[in-house]
This record gives C-alpha cells, sequence and structure tokens, in this order.
C-alpha cells in the first residue's frame, strides 16, 4: 500500500483491470449456470455474489459445497488474475477448502485477495459469507495456489 493520491493513469489501469476480469467472467459457464455475479473488482480482490436457489441446494436445503467451492475458487482465481501481466491468465494448480458452517441465507459472497503474488505461483484465499437479516456469517475458506500461464493458446485474459 502507498500513500500516493490517485492518478489518473493508476485510475485508467484499475479500470482496464476491471475490465479484463470482468469480460474473463462474462465468459464462465459455471458462474452463468449458478447464476453468480461479478460485484466487485480491485488490483489483488475480488468479490463475487451468488443468492441461492433450487438449482445449487443440497439434500438438506442449503448450498451445496460445489457452489461453494466454485465461487471461492472463482474469487481467488480472478484476484490472483488482477495482478497478472496482459495476456496472461491464471489456473488453480490446487485449492483446499474448509467448511465452517451451513451455508444458508439469502445471498453468499465470497471475498478473494492475493496472499502472495509470484512470477509463477501465487497463493491466494477466498471467504465465503452467508448473508441474512443483514448479517454475515463465515461458512467457507479457501486457500489456492494459481498458476501463471502465458503464450499459451486458449489461455489468458
Amino acid at each position: 500500500m502507498t500513500d500516493q493520491m490517485p492518478t489518473a493513469d493508476m485510475r485508467a489501469d484499475q479500470d482496464g483491470i476491471a475490465a479484463r476480469v470482468r469480460a474473463s467472467f462474462d465468459r464462465q459457464g459455471l458462474m452463468r449456470t449458478l447464476g453468480a455475479t461479478l460485484e466487485a473488482v480491485s488490483p489483488g480482490a475480488v468479490e463475487i455474489a451468488l443468492t441461492p436457489g433450487p438449482g445449487v441446494s443440497q439434500q438438506h436445503g442449503f448450498v451445496h459445497a460445489g457452489a461453494v467451492s466454485a465461487i471461492a475458487d472463482s474469487a481467488a482465481g480472478y484476484a490472483g488474475l488482477t495482478l497478472m501481466p496482459p495476456g496472461a491468465g491464471v489456473l488453480t494448480a490446487e485449492f483446499k477448502i474448509n467448511l465452517l458452517a451451513p451455508a444458508a441465507g439469502e445471498r453468499l459472497r465470497a471475498r478473494g485477495r492475493v496472499v502472495k503474488a509470484g512470477r509463477t505461483l501465487t497463493l491466494a484465499q477466498a471467504e465465503v459469507f452467508s448473508e441474512s437479516a443483514g448479517r454475515e456469517k463465515l461458512v467457507a475458506l479457501l486457500t489456492a495456489t494459481l498458476m501463471a500461464v502465458q503464450d499459451r493458446d486458449g489461455i489468458g485474459d
């Protein structure tokens, strides 16, 4: 973090990063199928929301762990993408998720952030919160290792 005031160039870079992430997110069939939305993008951080419906529930009525994992993985991955150079992409090399409580509520929110960015590997985390009656509850924590990919057909922005 710096103490610099944002300049027009810095804002343009951030706008470009956000546009790049939004364009990629819009191409994701799984996020579209789940009904997930991209809520916020900033360097090293992304937020994805999901309004639960019957299509993402498990047998007890909670949001299925697969849907929780998917939005968490995407939030972490897109957080990593915000720090990649133009034309580069990221792929999840591995992730671990702790399911801390049943995912239930009016909305789920996955907040991804980069813990440490590297040239080849990036470590990211995502927390998934359930929202109900204006309150948030942490329901899952994901840690991911992301691999930077450049100059590969079909993988990039």
